[in-house]
């Protein structure tokens, strides 16, 4: 009796271990199905990103953007039905390893698409070999004046272009009373197509508003040891400092500012702070962000098409907190925004189509409204300050946008605390701890 009810209790349990594995399959079709409902051949787009080489972050952080877009158009039934595939190279932040890299991906891989690399120097590199093939090169991290002087009508920038990135905080600046308005400036910037033309749009603004310029520089793309030209800047006194700069440079800048006990009242770099995780460890910890700014077009808040979406995805995906998405995530997202709704208004994947297309209708994305002139620029854009405190990167300007007042450095270190010179800082009461 014993032995047949141990061999029926064992019957029952296969039964019921098939009937909950056959519910599960079923259940696993359905999924799909409702998910997905993509067929066909892939619609291959091609990426070159850099993994090494001064671009590495942002190519990671592209690399990320680009994925979490393509994810969400196959969870959404793919593009014109059809499942979306990135095919993406690696280079080493070189234009020659791009320029071939782009090459390969047309003639060699016969992607249908293809999406631009990080960095103004690279997509300089990837324009005309898009341009040879007939290829859209949509991005939205090559952004350089540069870029759109070469007579190419296939490149289209869906960022703020990058010569106005500097123009809000110019404003900002010159909007403040005489009586607490910092007086001297100093600017150095890195011998790139990016931020060059930044910092140099905004020289003559700040000068004819009655910030004089006492130190000016360009330094060579291949400088290593910043100490030289951080002293320089240390010894010139200037209240606020202005670098063109990427993660690497302004990091370099600012331990060497700390070590010196250099405090000027603003610090802003056109690329870097921006990069949240990665430029919270690039210069020590959380605590030596406090007051440092950059421009943007894009920021984890802000109420823009799929905004909301892509940041879930993003924290879902790569985990940690929404104020440490580096904006480069939000360009690369934007780019496929707007080529998804290009390919779904025309109906095709043909570039010259696509071309047209780009070329005559206004668009949506996580960074905003779309919508680009004749060069490939988007006119729509607009320029945001954004400024760390209190370990979060926020908008601080416009008024329209700003979460909080801009405030001023320099600050000192009291108890291993940061506090506000007394006088040092707007809107900050003397003494306060930030």
């Amino acid at each position: 009796m014993d032995r047949w009810s141990v061999g029926s209790r064992r019957n029952i349990l296969r039964l019921l271990t098939l009937f909950i594995v056959v519910l599960v399959a079923l259940s696993a079709c359905t999924t799909q199905a409702s998910s997905s409902n993509v067929s066909g051949p892939p619609i291959k787009i091609g990426i070159s990103l850099s993994s090494s080489g001064q671009f590495a972050e942002d190519g990671q952080a592209s690399e990320q953007g680009y994925q979490l877009w393509a994810d969400m158009v196959n969870q959404n039934g793919g593009l014109l039905g059809r499942p979306v595939q990135l095919v993406i190279l690696h280079d080493d932040s070189t234009q020659s390893k791009v320029a071939a890299n782009y090459k390969q991906l047309i003639t060699v891989d016969h992607v249908n698409l293809v999406f631009g690399p990080f960095s103004t120097l690279l997509t300089l590199a990837a324009a005309p070999v898009a341009a040879r093939y007939g290829y859209a090169l949509v991005e939205g991290s090559g952004g350089g004046p540069s870029v759109f002087t070469q007579g190419f009508t296939n490149v289209f920038d869906v960022s703020l272009p990058v010569d106005e990135n500097l123009i809000s905080f110019a404003l900002y600046v010159l909007s403040l009373p005489k009586a607490i308005r910092p007086t001297t400036v100093a600017y150095a910037t890195e011998d790139d197509p990016f931020t060059q033309p930044q910092i140099d749009k905004v020289v003559p603004l700040l000068t004819q508003g009655g910030v004089t310029p006492v130190y000016y520089d360009v330094y060579s793309s291949d400088t290593k040891n910043f100490t030289p030209i951080a002293d320089k800047i240390i010894q010139s006194g200037a209240q606020i400092v202005i670098v063109g700069t990427f993660l690497p440079d302004i990091a370099a800048f600012i331990q060497r500012f700390r070590q010196a006990n250099y405090n000027p009242k603003m610090i802003i770099a056109t690329a870097g702070p921006d990069q949240g995780e990665a430029f919270v460890k690039a210069i020590g910890g959380e605590k030596y962000t406090q007051g440092v700014m950059v421009p943007n077009g894009w920021y984890p808040q802000v109420d823009n098409f799929q905004n909301a979406q892509m940041v879930q995805a993003y924290l879902a995906k790569y985990g940690g907190t929404a104020d440490n998405i580096n904006a480069d995530v939000a360009e690369a997202f934007s780019v496929g925004q707007v080529v998804a709704q290009a390919i779904t208004k025309t109906q095709s994947l043909d570039n010259a189509k696509l071309i047209r297309e780009l070329h005559s209708d206004i668009f949506n994305s996580v960074q905003g409204s779309v919508q680009f002139d004749s060069t490939g620029q988007n006119t729509l854009a607009l320029a945001y300050l954004f400024q760390w405190q209190n370990g979060s990167l926020i908008p601080v300007y416009p008024d329209s946008i700003a979460v909080a007042n801009p405030r001023f450095r320099p600050v000192t270190w009291q108890s291993g605390s940061l506090v506000p010179v007394c006088g040092g800082m707007a809107n900050v009461p003397c003494g306060a701890s930030l």
